[in-house]
């Protein structure tokens, strides 16, 4: 299996990775419920491998809009006996813990995950620099505007890529001063995190102008509302306009993609690939 994890970094690649989701949530807005026993959770992770995941995300707390908080307890209670499964059954996938507790995810790390992914861009927990000093993880940033409880009240931007590009500069900059150096983190511009439906279409648009910051790019599209709002589509009609859009992030310059359909973003990666190869 090729994978974009090499030495804690999640290199820049002409590779495409495609990050997995396995929400082990009773309230996700996608596939809440689904898989919290052990059975359900190994059957989707082999699945998810055998159709191309390169990398399983593992989330035990809701972020979709107004989503209520849960308590450390709670989520390391969800997250910590996948994590462990996972590791145990399939030894060689890279795990990310989707969390913006530093005790998760450390406690994660311990259990078998190497990649730590914070929507909060290690700003909600002070102590989650520590952790990613300690096990020296590749670590993915979002930008979020707000918090999950508020973020889609009333998202304003000056310029929405420049906007987010200036935040990513400062918190890349703070990370090197507190000994994270870049080529350890992976950047998401939060589709559906603090942004209208024109907001998400334009980081799309320009997806390539994230660029410049020279880190991997991550984009979380997946059966978002955006999607819904354009076509009218239930949660569970999504993953083909999900593959449409996944298409033109790879044509965009996206490095990972974070979705649950994973055989049929890898359809629309191949696909996109010999389209751009040709006569190259």
């Amino acid at each position: 299996m090729t994978t974009g994890l090499r030495n804690n970094e999640l290199k820049l690649s002409s590779q495409v990775q495609v990050m997995g989701i396995l929400n082990v949530t009773p309230d996700s807005f996608s596939d809440g419920g689904n898989f919290t026993k052990e059975t359900s959770i190994i059957q989707q992770v082999e699945k998810m491998i055998s159709d191309g995941a390169d990398i399983i995300d593992v989330g035990g707390e809701s972020t979709r809009p107004f989503a209520e908080k849960i308590d450390q307890h709670q989520e390391l209670q969800r997250v910590l006996p996948a994590v462990r499964v996972i590791h145990t059954h399939f030894p060689d996938i890279p795990i990310s813990i989707d969390t913006t507790k530093a005790e998760v995810a450390r406690q994660a790390c311990d259990s078998g995950a190497s990649i730590i992914n914070d929507i909060s861009a290690l700003r909600f927990d002070p102590a989650m620099i520590n952790v990613a000093l300690e096990f020296k993880t590749p670590i993915i940033i979002m930008h979020m505007q707000g918090t999950p409880g508020d973020m889609q009240k009333n998202p304003v931007y000056n310029d929405v890529v420049e906007d987010i590009i200036v935040f990513f500069k400062n918190r890349l900059e703070w990370m090197a001063e507190q000994g994270i150096p870049r080529d350890r983190v992976t950047i998401d511009p939060g589709i559906g995190f603090g942004k209208t439906v024109e907001h998400n279409l334009t980081i799309l648009n320009r997806l390539n102008d994230f660029a410049e910051l020279g880190c991997p790019i991550l984009v979380g599209h997946s059966r978002k509302s955006f999607l819904d709002k354009i076509l009218n589509l239930k949660v569970d009609e999504r993953d083909l306009a999900t593959a449409t859009v996944s298409a033109l992030c790879v044509a965009k310059g996206a490095n990972i993609l974070r979705v649950h359909d994973v055989n049929g973003t890898m359809q629309a990666i191949k696909i996109t690939q010999a389209i751009l190869q040709t006569n190259k």
